[in-house]
């Protein structure tokens, strides 16, 4: 059978939000689900089983009493929060489908993923609160839902004391909370119904929902949160990630809450209001296990040891990277200057599509060696390969090729949404019988794993994985740019970065003018973390004859390896090289000056 069909606890049922809230709720009811750290620092919200089991219940028989029903899609668009995770718990409740969406993400961004999904409902909040600063969530969410017409309710909740415009379909969310019964009946579901979708980039244009079902999934992130982290009863687990992204709904919500854990919900950023907050964070709740990306550690590291000196931070235990490979500096720094060189630093590898933790060092035997900046261990059941070209297996050690994965594990993606055929395409086509992973990594002559990033023309910033694609279809909207092509490029705090090449109708003038354009167009169309950090202006794309720009030439210019350009002999005009190579030089010059 193919993996996509892969069957676990045939013919059982189940409700994830039970395991997740009502067999604590039986056990220990006044035990903390969740830490609510808010924007504000210093104004942390204790939330306990039984506390969110009551939201969850009157924000579930909220959404039935308007129609929501087993297998309609709901959109989630909210910051972390008790009632974002109550949002998605209350989904799971009646069986609803949640896509959350990054509450970064632009109306457009939105309304592509809702209008992907045929969404019923919208939950969002009257604003969000980030770094100081207020997000204008219902503003987005109008702007948004304007041009979907499967959208049938909004519901609105507070966030800020401000008043938001509210329409014909908007519904205040916490006063129909109120009224509403505290117990909820959950959906009997089959374990292979969807739980939810979650869209993500892929190397054409338009992004992806991946599906995750029940029970194989809550399995596969109870089990990796459980084991990767050696989390015990009683630990505050500390994942920083924003509910939005893969790691929030299995390392933040599921897992933690499925293993009866008081789970972080972290709601600001690591620099406000002072590089020193997660320290301080871990201070004052006394944080156990501190999970984050290695930008946010990169970023960090720029401020100097101090800020992470001034607090105690002796209750830490395990350290965790995710998001992106972790660089050897930023590795030692976390290591050394925040874990004090005495916690278990988890440089963990998966994706979206995987649903949880693959490989990573722990767990393995008590005290096994772990190398800097190495995932090391493929987790119980995870069977990675090593695959060339021809697509035969690498076998052996010390060897580098594309990783893929040999058999079906609980927690992977079941199909994308509406296009199993992509599915198909994108990861079971390229190695026959495999799981292809989209990355290549080195197997060390001890066997251990070393993923060494993307192998298509998806980049990773600030470990926000984004198609170039999108970029460049953003970018062409704009009525005097005929041509985009956009390569990732190293940047020292955000891993990668974008690098953009525009091709301009004749006659153009007022160039600086036309690159501000782009940079709002791609903000306004993706997010503001896809704009692009440079926009160089060129006569022509390197092209082959078939008309395929051939990014890897221009990835060669900006890392300045333009010595070994490998084979352009299938370029249509091989001069189109030196052109440029000088007009990339002249904006550096020009940059520099």
């Amino acid at each position: 059978a193919p993996a996509g069909s892969a069957r676990w606890f045939l013919g059982g049922r189940l409700n994830v939000s039970v395991n997740c809230l009502d067999q604590h709720v039986e056990k220990s009811p006044n035990r903390v689900a969740l830490i609510w750290e808010r924007d504000e620092p210093g104004t942390a919200v204790h939330v306990t089983y039984r506390e969110l089991l009551d939201l969850t219940c009157r924000l579930a028989n909220t959404l039935k009493k308007y129609g929501i029903q087993k297998g309609d899609r709901v959109a989630i668009y909210m910051s972390v929060s008790p009632l974002s995770v109550a949002a998605m718990l209350a989904c799971a409740r009646i069986g609803a489908v949640h896509t959350v969406v990054f509450a970064g993400f632009s109306a457009e961004s939105l309304a592509g993923r809702i209008l992907d999904s045929g969404c019923k409902a919208v939950i969002t909040y009257n604003q969000g609160v980030r770094g100081g600063r207020i997000i204008e969530l219902k503003t987005t969410v109008d702007e948004a839902v304007k041009n979907c017409p499967s959208i049938k309710h909004v519901f609105v909740a507070q966030r800020t004391d401000n008043k938001v415009q509210m329409g014909d379909r908007d519904i205040p969310l916490e006063e129909e909370m109120a009224k509403a019964d505290s117990v909820c009946t959950p959906e009997s579901m089959d374990s292979e119904d969807v739980l939810f979708m979650l869209y993500t980039s892929g190397s054409t244009g338009k992004p992806k929902g991946i599906v995750h079902t029940q029970a194989g999934y809550l399995l596969y992130a109870a089990v990796t949160h459980k084991y990767v982290f050696d989390y015990q009863q009683g630990d505050v687990f500390g994942c920083v990630a924003d509910i939005g992204w893969i790691t929030g709904h299995s390392y933040v919500v599921y897992g933690p809450l499925c293993n009866g854990a008081t789970s972080v919900l972290f709601e600001s950023t690591p620099v406000y209001p002072d590089p020193g907050r997660y320290w301080e964070v871990v201070q004052r709740l006394k944080i156990n296990q501190f999970y984050g990306a290695p930008t946010a550690v990169r970023l960090l590291l720029n401020y100097g040891e101090e800020w992470v000196k001034k607090y105690d931070r002796s209750s830490l235990k395990v350290l965790g990277s995710v998001g992106e490979p972790i660089n050897k500096e930023a590795w030692q720094w976390f290591y050394q200057v925040v874990g004090e060189g005495r916690c278990t630093l988890v440089d963990t590898w998966w994706q979206t599509e995987t649903g949880g933790i693959c490989i990573a060092p722990r767990p393995s035997e008590e005290k096994a060696e772990i190398i800097p900046a190495m995932a090391m261990r493929p987790f119980f059941g995870i069977v990675p390969v090593l695959m060339d070209e021809n697509g035969e297996v690498i076998e052996g050690n010390d060897v580098s090729g594309a990783l893929c994965i040999a058999q079906p594990w609980p927690g992977m993606a079941r199909t994308i949404y509406g296009d199993h055929q992509r599915f198909i395409d994108a990861y079971f086509k390229a190695y026959p019988g495999y799981y292809f992973t989209g990355d290549g990594a080195y197997r060390s002559p001890k066997g251990y794993y070393q993923i060494t990033g993307r192998m298509d023309d998806i980049i990773n910033i600030s470990g926000h994985r984004l198609g170039t694609a999108e970029i460049e279809d953003a970018m062409a909207d704009h009525p005097e740019v005929p041509e985009t092509a956009v390569v990732g490029y190293p940047h020292r705090i955000k891993g990668e970065g974008a690098f953009a090449f525009i091709v301009l109708k004749e006659k153009t003038a007022h160039v600086d003018h036309i690159k501000e354009e782009l940079k709002t167009i791609v903000a306004s169309k993706i997010a503001k973390y896809a704009v692009p950090d440079h926009i160089l202006v060129v006569k022509r794309l390197p092209k082959t004859r078939s008309g395929k720009i051939m990014r890897r030439l221009l990835r060669k210019v900006i890392t300045e390896q333009s010595s070994s350009m490998g084979d352009v002999t299938t370029l249509d005009d091989p001069s189109v090289v030196k052109e440029i190579l000088d007009a990339y030089q002249k904006y550096k010059q020009k940059s520099s000056s």
